[in-house]
């Protein structure tokens, strides 16, 4: 498995009044230890409106990373492609990719939560047509190839702004529902998930990496993330508190998919259920290690750690990242060096686990 983190950057209000500081840098604070501790990609997420994630711009946020890290690759996961015109859209994560010398990773998603709609004046039950209609030209957009425009001399254009990947960064989809697996397969599209939202346990999150893979076309290797609360510490009461916050959070912010399944398993949604199920990773580093072994044999190839959520103080966050990835064998920077001396890439690091994982 690859190593990577994922932020959604909530904030409550109360939490941020009383601790100050801004969560911007701390997210940056965050992203440069990752560059140091050897993890693959850092990620984030785009929301709109409401506490439960205050990132609007994730291309604005991930060009000023590209400035303080030099290893990590960084990604969006996911841009909410029916709140956006895919060419000013394409335009935005095109100079991200520029700017950090060819590490973006773009994730796209059809988007969730009704306040977002709402406050766009979108409709949601049409936000899949909506992904649908905007795709194709997403694409052509990314791909530099001539975009309709009737008012123009020749009565088409190109973005003056081209990726340093060709023919395009890497283009994944997050996916909540099983039906939707499929779909994403045959599109050739690496495809990302967050079983704490909607799963009932790790058995689950193998049967759909199982689905993904049989629709895949012949030949066509992809990758295949999936996403988990990680807190590594001697004492897991931090993270345990931290995460029923989140999901109290998730909750209020009318996210559909954890509050569906809240209602279906409530004792399974909690805290403690998610952390018994392995679908939240909080405790000491041979609990942790444990549950990485059984995580491998579901067959994702990343995974992705949410390691500031809750209301985790930033110094704790990193604590914990860092415990992590000392975990896993991750290399790191040499000791007093800076973002540029990090060695990698993390994808060439093997887990290193006590027995080999069942495959």
């Amino acid at each position: 498995m690859r190593f990577s983190i994922f932020s959604v950057l909530d904030d409550d209000p109360s939490r941020r009044a009383a601790r100050g500081g801004d969560r911007y840098e701390e997210a940056l604070a965050l992203a440069r230890e990752a560059d140091r501790d050897g993890l693959e990609t850092f990620w984030v997420a785009e929301h709109h409106f409401h506490p439960g994630g205050v990132l609007p711009a994730p291309p604005v946020f991930l060009g000023a990373a590209s400035r303080e890290t030099r290893r990590l690759r960084l990604g969006v996961l996911v841009a909410v492609l029916p709140l956006h015109r895919p060419r000013e859209l394409a335009e935005a994560l095109l100079t991200v990719d520029r700017l950090s010398g060819g590490r973006l990773e773009i994730g796209l998603g059809s988007g969730y939560i009704p306040l977002e709609f709402q406050g766009y004046g979108e409709d949601l039950e049409r936000r899949r047509q909506a992904f649908d209609e905007r795709f194709p030209e997403l694409l052509s957009a990314l791909r530099g190839d001539p975009l309709p425009a009737p008012g123009a001399l020749g009565g088409s254009v190109r973005l003056n702004i081209h990726p340093v990947q060709k023919p395009h960064p890497p283009l994944w989809m997050a996916v909540q529902s099983r039906e939707a697996l499929p779909f994403v397969a045959r599109r050739g599209l690496s495809v990302a998930m967050i079983p704490y939202a909607s799963m009932s346990g790790l058995s689950e999150l193998k049967d759909r990496v199982d689905l993904f893979r049989g629709a895949l076309p012949p030949g066509l290797e992809v990758r295949v993330a999936a996403a988990f609360h990680v807190f590594v510490g001697e004492d897991p009461k931090p993270g345990v508190e931290a995460l029923r916050t989140y999901l109290g959070e998730r909750l209020s912010t009318q996210s559909t998919h954890y509050a569906a399944r809240a209602g279906k398993d409530p004792e399974g949604s909690s805290a403690e259920g998610l952390i018994e199920r392995s679908l939240a990773l909080v405790g000491t580093p041979e609990e942790i290690r444990g549950r990485l072994l059984q995580i491998e044999a579901t067959g994702i190839t990343d995974l992705l750690g949410i390691f500031d959520f809750g209301g985790l103080s930033p110094a704790r966050s990193r604590r914990s990242l860092r415990s992590f990835a000392q975990l896993v064998g991750l290399p790191r920077a040499r000791k007093g060096s800076g973002p540029a001396d990090a060695v990698g890439p993390a994808s060439q690091t093997p887990v290193p686990t006590a027995a080999p994982a069942p495959r």
